[in-house]
């Protein structure tokens, strides 16, 4: 026999016996990819304004609402379902100023924001100024689903909720002790009376958010929060603003804010976060890191972050004391924080 001839059944024989583990090499199931963050507002949150009953309070809180959103995932759900349910939580909790227990405006009276985003489609809803929504953030998705619009506010935003059969509650549900007193020290160092330095150092701070990762590659990210203490004229932070409170892009990431809204507003946040990513070529940790620990502090905005990009990976980057916040990954493995360190 010809040397080319065994040469070429040598070959034969070889990829008859190497075909079955090629195919079944193709044929191995892949490994979910998912992710998700969570925060529950940055300030001034220090161990020592905490005590062992709060702090645990926080971590349950935190470790439930974490808790619905990686379920969602790990069972094939969606991105957006997992970021609404997440922060149905948070909003449920008057731990937090979202939904119930959120901050009072100048006239004691409730105002709730929420904004939400498909990192697949870029379709968005968000809603503001609303005072009898239980929860803002199913509002919001109604708007991205059911309208035309982006943004809806105040008595609109409300009457479109009924036409979606939203739970709506009154003013009062959402009203707290600690809201309460907090409202009252905004409005005594208005008058220059001395109060509680607690209360006024987060008058700012405690907006709930959630960005996540599902298993079809697409991202969503939410934010809801009841704004600022004592604010006045229809004041609207960057909760319900997109592309500075909220954003997500399936290219780049998904991005939920928390801080002093005026300044995530000017800086376009959690945009600026994405376009890095985009246009620079950099890690969402790298763009993190720039636009809040550089853009924004310089500017003298307060506040953080909370992010995940479409490979999975979290981010959580914040210029304050402290930020209530949590994530969970596709292995079940848990972190939940609040501190600096």
């Amino acid at each position: 026999m010809k040397p080319i001839t065994l040469f070429l059944i040598s070959l034969l024989f070889v990829a008859c016996h190497d075909s079955p583990k090629l195919s079944k090499e193709k044929n191995l199931p892949k490994t979910p990819k998912f992710g998700i963050v969570i925060h529950g507002g940055a300030g001034v949150i220090k161990k020592e304004n905490m005590t062992d009953s709060l702090q645990k309070a926080y971590e349950e809180k935190l470790q439930e609402a974490i808790d619905v959103g990686h379920k969602i995932l790990s069972e094939g759900g969606t991105a957006l379902e997992a970021v609404q349910k997440t922060i149905n939580v948070m909003e449920n909790s008057p731990l937090f100023n979202s939904g119930k227990g959120a901050v009072l405006n100048a006239e004691g009276i409730a105002e709730l924001d929420a904004s939400i985003m498909d990192g697949k489609t870029k379709n968005a809803g968000a809603i503001s100024g609303v005072q009898h929504i239980k929860n803002p953030i199913n509002l919001a998705y109604k708007v991205m689903k059911e309208s035309e619009h982006v943004m809806l506010s105040a008595k609109g935003a409300e009457e479109f909720a009924m036409l979606h059969d939203l739970e709506f509650v009154e003013n009062s549900y959402f009203m707290t002790k600690r809201r309460k007193r907090a409202l009252e020290a905004s409005k005594a160092r208005e008058k220059g009376i001395s109060s509680s330095e607690f209360f006024l150092s987060n008058e700012k701070y405690g907006t709930v958010g959630c960005a996540a990762l599902d298993q079809d590659g697409n991202l969503a990210a939410g934010t809801s929060t009841g704004g600022m203490t004592n604010k006045k004229y229809g004041r609207i932070g960057d909760s319900p603003i997109i592309g500075a409170g909220t954003y997500a892009n399936n290219k780049t990431c998904a991005i939920s804010a928390t801080g002093h809204g005026e300044y995530f507003i000017r800086n376009v946040v959690a945009h600026d976060i994405s376009a890095m990513m985009e246009y620079q070529g950099i890690s969402l940790e790298q763009a993190a890191k720039r636009v809040i620990q550089k853009k924004l502090t310089d500017l003298g905005g307060t506040g953080g972050i909370v992010g995940i990009d479409k490979n999975g990976k979290v981010i959580m980057e914040f210029n304050t004391p402290g930020m209530f916040r949590a994530t969970k990954n596709v292995k079940g493995e848990t972190e939940i924080k609040m501190y600096k360190d």
